[in-house]
């Protein structure tokens, strides 16, 4: 696995490309704010937890303390204190599943099956954003059980633009903003005309 490119900052990216569990917190985060914020909020986590982010003291951190280092000025979500308490949930999950590895939700998956099982028991996530992370590790992080391309569904196929998993530069980042505001403008277009 090379360098993820989800940030466009230099020492965010090499983090998600280095430490599971912050690409599986930018994941959590990446939800009514900027992909690029949510993703670089992990090495922000990191920084104002003392230079480390491990699963156990996030899980066993007062709610509280959490939230309050969550939302510290830059606030790291539209949403800190919902959102520190799914990452903390999230970060239970990791140690009490998978003994404080975040990278045993994927390796440990014999099959694209088990693969979308795991992440869809994870706490916030749901059917869509479990495919999107699906999606994401078996085309950017080397994750490829057989069977994770029809797991991701949609977001699994190759040459799509539809998520932040088919994101590896500012050109297909242009491209994945373009499919978004495309589903956005359909779906407003079903609408029914109130007049």
């Amino acid at each position: 696995m090379g360098v993820l490119w989800l940030t466009g900052n230099t020492d965010a990216d090499a983090l998600l490309s280095s430490e599971p569990l912050a690409l599986l917190i930018g994941m959590v985060l990446d939800q009514q704010i900027p992909m690029e914020r949510a993703f670089k909020a992990p090495l922000d986590l990191k920084e104002r937890l003392g230079g480390k982010l491990d699963p156990a003291a996030i899980a066993a951190m007062p709610p509280d303390e959490l939230a309050a280092v969550f939302g510290a000025k830059p606030a790291l979500h539209r949403f800190p204190r919902s959102m520190a308490g799914r990452v903390q949930e999230v970060c239970r999950a990791v140690v009490d599943t998978y003994g404080g590895d975040a990278s045993a939700i994927w390796t440990t998956a014999e099959d694209g099956r088990q693969l979308i099982a795991n992440v869809k028991a994870l706490p916030g996530f749901g059917d869509q954003k479990a495919r999107i992370f699906v999606a994401l590790l078996g085309k950017q992080v080397g994750v490829g059980p057989p069977g994770w391309e029809k797991a991701a569904g949609a977001y699994g196929e190759s040459g799509s633009h539809r998520s932040v998993a088919d994101i590896d530069s500012p050109e297909a980042l242009a491209k994945v903003r373009q499919f978004k505001q495309q589903m956005k403008a359909e779906a407003r277009a079903k609408l029914p005309n109130p007049g």
